[in-house]
């Protein structure tokens, strides 16, 4: 559990993977994703304990 400091920096990139049969596309589009719909994605991890992923979207509220 928990993702190193030195692989985070890369895990949105495009391609990364440290998976032998991974494509290293799956964060990446969710990065795209959220960002085209102005939210914002963070992550926050500790090597041994574990990792958080927060996704924030704003909310349009119509009448």
């Amino acid at each position: 559990p928990g993702i190193p400091p030195d692989i985070r920096e890369k895990i949105f990139n495009l391609y990364f993977t440290t998976k032998s049969t991974g494509t290293g596309v799956g964060l990446s589009i969710v990065q795209r994703i959220v960002e085209e719909h102005g939210g914002t994605i963070t992550v926050e991890s500790e090597p041994g304990k574990g990792t958080v992923f927060k996704l924030i979207l704003p909310i349009t509220v119509t009448k």
